[in-house]
C-alpha cells in the first residue's frame, strides 16, 4: 500500500483547551476512513488542519508528492455571482478528457444528487443544494484522497443511499466525520477514533470498532479502578505532617500527582443525561386530522389527509427534499395554516418541538438565558426542583460555558441546548425536524434510549437510517404531489419492501416480453380464423411487431443500465427516453393484439 499522507506528534489547542496531544497516524492508499470522536474534541479541526486550512500548534503532516486532495466542508462557499455550472466546470482537471464532455459530467453528476439545473446562480441554493452542489464539486475534482467533514448532512436518504454506494465502489482514499452508523459501516474499513486527547485505530468497519472499542474501555474502567484505590493509599501517606514524609524519595510525591491527573479520566458513555427528564400525562385521544389539504401555489404539499394518532406511537417520516416534511409538522401544531380541513388535538398533547433552525433567540443571550426565559425553577417529574444552572451541567455546559453567547456555540453545543429548552417543559408530544444533525454518536446513542423508552407519542424526520430504525413504529412517506403512504415498519423494511417491489415488477415485465413473443404462434395454432386481414393490415402487422421487438429491447437495455449501479451519461435524457418507451410500446401493443385476432 502506498503511504498517502503521515501525521506525526500532531498537537492542537485552542487557548487553554487541549484537543489532542502528539498524535500520530498515517492514510495509505485504499484506506476509507471514519474520524470518530465526541462534540467538541477536535474532529472537524483534524480534517481542516489536513485540508491545511489551520496550522497546528506543533507537529509534522506530510503528503506524498503531487497527491490531490479534495476537501468538503461542513460549511461550504461558493463564488456568488457565476452559475453552478461555472462553478463546478473549474475544478475538473485539465488532462481529464474522455468519451463524455466536461458540461456532460457536471449535469450527470448533479442529476445523481437531485439538482436538475445545472446553470441557475449559486445566489439562490437553497442551504441542502449548496451541500450537495459542494459535493459535487470535491467528487468531480477526481482527487487522490477524499476529505469529508459530515457529507450526509442535508442530504435526503435517496441521495445518502446513492452517496454511499458511490464511495463503495470507488477505488477512492477516503477520511471522513460523520454520525451515520450506517454509512460507516458499509464505507469504511478503517476508524480513528479521538479519545482522551489521543488517537485510536481500529482496523475494520463500524461494527468491529463497536465490539474492540467496548473492550478497551473494559479495560479502561478496571485500570481506572486500580489507579483510585492506589491513590487512596498515596493521599494518605501525603496528609501525613511534612516532617514524617521529608526524607521520602521527590519521585514519590511527583507519582502522586500523575495518579490523581489519571484519576479524573472518565470513560463512561454518558456526555448528556436526560434520563431524569419524564414526559408528563398524555391522555387516550392524542390527535386526528380530518381532510387536510395544503399548497403553495401548484405545489401540494396535503391532499385531503385523514388520519387518528394513538397513544405513545412513534412515527417517522421520510421522503425527498422538498416534499413538505417540515410543513406537516408545523401544521399539526398550528405554526402553519392548512388550506382546508381540521386538526383536533387532544387536551393533555404538550408538544416539544426540536427543528432544524433550533432555538430563535436575540443577538447578546447567553447559553443561561435560553433556560431562564423559559423557567427560573425547572421541576422535574413533579417532584425535583433544579436551577437553570443545574438542569444544564447535565447536558454537558459546565458553570463557564453557560457564560458563553449562544452566538459562539458549535454546532453540536446548539443542538445540546436546543434539546435542553425542548424537554424542560416536560413534553409528552415530541416532534423531531432532523435532530442528528452535528450531534455525535455517542450523544446519539443516549438520545435514542431516550426515546426508547419515552411515555409519550413522538414524530421524528430524520435522514439517519439507524436512528430511524432504533426509534420508529411506522412510517408516512411522502411521496409529493400530496401523496402519503403508511409503511408498518422501520426505514430498513421499507428499503427491504422496495427492492421486493423492483424485482417483482422486473420479473413481471420479463414474463409479459416473453408472453408477447410466444403468443403470435400460440394463437395462429390454437384459435380459429376470424375475419381475414386485409393486404394493408397484414404489412402493418409485420412492421409492428418487428417495431416491438425493437423497441422492448431497447427498453430492457435502459432497464440494465439503470439497475447496473454504474455511473450513467445523460440520466434525465435516458429517463425521459425510458417513459416515452412505455407509452409507445402501450400503444402499439394494444394495435398488434387488436390485428393479430385476424391472424
Amino acid at each position: 500500500m502506498k503511504p498517502y499522507l503521515q501525521v506525526e506528534e500532531l498537537t492542537k489547542s485552542y487557548g487553554d483547551r487541549l484537543l489532542f496531544d502528539s498524535i500520530t497516524f498515517g492514510v495509505n492508499e485504499g484506506d476509507k476512513i471514519g474520524v470518530i470522536a465526541k462534540n467538541g474534541t477536535g474532529k472537524s479541526t483534524l480534517l481542516r488542519l489536513l485540508a491545511e486550512i489551520e496550522s497546528p500548534d506543533s507537529g509534522k503532516i506530510t503528503f506524498r508528492n503531487g497527491l490531490r486532495v479534495g476537501f468538503l466542508e461542513q460549511s461550504p462557499l461558493f463564488t456568488q455571482g457565476d452559475t453552478l455550472m461555472e462553478n463546478l466546470l473549474a475544478v475538473i482537471p485539465e488532462n481529464d478528457h474522455d468519451e463524455w464532455s466536461h458540461e456532460d459530467k457536471v449535469k450527470q453528476m448533479l442529476s445523481q444528487l437531485g439538482i436538475d439545473d445545472a446553470y441557475q446562480s449559486v445566489a439562490h441554493l437553497s442551504g441542502g443544494q449548496i451541500k450537495r452542489a459542494a459535493l459535487a464539486r470535491v467528487l468531480l475534482g477526481n482527487p487522490d484522497l477524499l476529505i469529508l467533514d459530515e457529507p450526509t448532512n442535508h442530504l435526503d436518504l435517496a441521495v445518502v443511499e446513492w452517496l454511499e454506494n458511490y464511495l463503495t465502489r470507488q477505488r477512492v482514499t477516503l477520511l471522513m466525520v460523520t454520525h451515520d452508523r450506517y454509512f460507516l459501516d458499509r464505507v469504511c474499513n478503517k476508524i480513528i477514533e479521538i479519545d482522551q486527547r489521543q488517537i485510536f485505530t481500529y482496523e475494520g468497519n463500524f461494527d468491529y470498532y463497536l465490539r474492540r472499542r467496548a473492550e478497551r474501555i473494559e479495560a479502561l474502567t478496571g485500570e481506572l479502578a486500580k489507579v483510585k484505590n492506589t491513590l487512596r493509599k498515596e493521599q494518605e501517606w501525603m496528609r501525613r505532617q511534612p516532617q514524617a514524609r521529608a526524607g521520602k524519595a521527590r519521585y514519590r510525591i511527583n507519582a502522586f500527582y500523575d495518579l490523581k491527573e489519571k484519576a479524573r479520566a472518565r470513560y463512561d458513555e454518558k456526555n448528556i443525561d436526560p434520563s431524569e427528564v419524564k414526559s408528563s400525562y398524555i391522555g387516550s385521544k392524542i390527535f386526528e386530522a380530518e381532510g387536510i389539504s395544503k399548497r403553495f401555489g401548484e405545489k401540494i404539499i396535503l391532499d385531503d389527509f385523514t388520519y387518528t394518532f394513538a397513544r405513545y406511537e412513534k412515527v417517522g417520516i421520510v421522503g425527498g427534499n422538498g416534499v413538505g416534511k417540515s410543513t406537516f409538522v408545523k401544521m399539526l401544531q398550528g405554526l402553519v395554516p392548512q388550506d382546508s380541513g381540521e386538526w383536533n388535538v387532544g387536551e393533555t398533547v404538550r408538544f416539544g418541538y426540536f427543528s432544524q433552525e433550533g432555538l430563535q433567540l436575540p443577538d447578546g443571550k447567553k447559553v443561561i438565558d435560553a433556560i431562564t426565559d423559559i423557567t427560573e425553577d425547572v421541576v422535574v417529574n413533579g417532584t425535583t426542583h433544579y436551577t437553570p444552572m443545574q438542569f444544564l451541567t447535565r447536558f454537558l455546559f459546565s458553570p463557564a460555558d453557560q457564560q458563553k453567547y449562544i452566538s459562539t456555540l458549535s454546532g453540536g453545543e446548539m443542538r445540546r441546548l436546543n434539546l435542553a429548552a425542548v424537554l424542560i417543559t416536560q413534553p409528552n408530544f415530541l416532534i423531531l425536524d432532523e435532530p442528528t444533525n452535528d450531534l455525535d454518536i455517542m450523544t446519539l446513542g443516549i438520545l435514542e434510549e431516550y426515546l426508547q423508552n419515552f411515555k409519550g407519542c413522538v414524530i421524528v424526520i430524520s435522514h439517519d437510517r439507524f436512528f430511524l430504525d432504533s426509534i420508529v413504529d411506522h412510517l408516512f412517506v411522502m411521496e409529493g404531489n400530496g401523496v402519503i403512504k403508511d409503511f408498518p415498519g422501520n426505514y430498513t423494511d421499507y428499503r427491504n419492501y422496495l427492492k421486493e417491489q423492483k424485482a417483482a415488477e422486473q420479473k413481471a415485465v420479463q414474463q409479459a416480453q416473453n408472453s408477447q413473443r410466444n403468443e403470435p404462434q400460440t394463437q395462429k395454432d390454437s384459435q380459429p380464423k376470424r375475419v381475414k386481414m386485409t393486404f394493408k393490415e397484414r404489412k402493418e402487422f409485420e412492421v409492428l411487431t418487428e417495431e416491438i421487438e425493437s423497441l422492448t429491447a431497447e427498453k430492457t437495455t435502459l432497464e440494465a443500465i439503470f439497475n447496473s449501479g454504474a455511473e450513467i451519461s445523460d440520466i434525465a435524457e435516458k429517463a425521459e427516453r425510458y417513459s416515452q418507451l412505455k407509452d409507445i410500446l402501450d400503444e402499439k401493443e394494444l394495435r398488434w393484439l387488436e390485428l393479430s385476432e385476424k391472424a
